[in-house]
């Protein structure tokens, strides 16, 4: 549940900023000055405050997220991960209020942004974790003895796709041009590219590594397309818009959205090459080690 309300929190956010309503509510962490009061939802304020009260909702279930697993959960690492995302979303409340206070400074809003996107991914990982195959299933092991490994190649994935996220924050926020955001799109498209294909290639009997490979894969493609149509509505056609207009607002939140979605995939594909195909023991052992004749 948690892990669908930050989607949606995710969202709510990219409408605050295609719809450039980022200040319409001017003062944190009270709106007009009241702690509870429902302001007038017109113009831009409908959708900075409906943004903040599905960020409010997302940190009450984090923290009740955080007192369940507590009380249940016996795997000491889920616990601290839990704890991980409470620091996450206090951490991003506090960003997004610095943001209001600040006047919108590129850099804070790129980062609220990226922890954003963050959050997303622990409660994808926690809603995987928890989940009951997870849990019981005996994982069908099959070692990886290429270079670079596919695990590798995943990590690779979920670095570009950070970068490209960071790019394309620092672009909707006015801190950096389109072009570095459109450059990197096709490192992303490579990596992620190479990524599946050795996926989809050499463990397509591994249904966990096939189903998230086959995901990502589709979601690049559609990513690409979202890329393309927001650079158009945006960029070539949108330049000199008054505001924001219907197709620049659907096309960029659509952006935004399945870019989420990419990366919480990415690291799903990531744990799951961890737990199917980890890299052969042989493979990380120097040829003089494994050698008896060279003792």
């Amino acid at each position: 549940m948690l892990a669908c309300w930050t989607f949606v929190l995710i969202i709510a956010g990219a409408l605050v900023t295609s719809n450039d309503a980022g200040l319409s509510v001017p003062d944190w962490p009270t709106s007009f000055g009241s702690w509870y009061k429902i302001p007038s939802l017109v113009g831009g304020v409908r959708f900075e405050h409906t943004h903040r009260m599905i960020a409010q909702g997302a940190g009450l279930l984090t923290i009740a997220m955080v007192i369940v697993t507590w009380q249940v959960e016996k795997r000491h690492w889920m616990r601290l991960l839990s704890l991980a995302a409470l620091g996450t979303v206090i951490a991003q409340g506090i960003l997004g209020g610095i943001t209001v206070l600040f006047y919108l400074p590129p850099a804070v809003s790129s980062a609220h942004a990226a922890l954003a996107q963050t959050f997303f991914c622990i409660a994808v990982t926690m809603a995987l974790f928890t989940g009951r195959k997870w849990v019981e299933e005996v994982p069908r092991v099959e070692f990886d003895s290429r270079t670079p490994s596919l695990f590798t190649l995943t990590l690779l994935s979920i670095f570009v796709l950070y970068v490209q996220l960071i790019l394309g924050a620092m672009f909707r926020h006015h801190g950096l041009s389109w072009w570095p955001h459109v450059a990197n799109a096709v490192t992303v498209s490579f990596v992620l590219g190479w990524t599946t294909v050795r996926a989809l290639s050499v463990y397509s009997n591994v249904e966990a590594v096939r189903r998230p490979a086959i995901v990502m894969l589709s979601l690049v493609i559609a990513q690409l397309c979202l890329g393309f149509t927001a650079f158009l509505t945006r960029v070539a056609w949108g330049r000199n818009s008054i505001q924001p207009e219907l197709p620049m607002v659907v096309s960029t939140v659509a952006h935004v959205a399945v870019g989420a979605l990419l990366l919480a995939t990415a690291v799903i594909l990531a744990i799951q090459v961890w737990r199917h195909v980890p890299v052969a023991f042989e493979a990380r052992v120097p040829q003089a080690q494994r050698d008896p004749t060279t003792a």
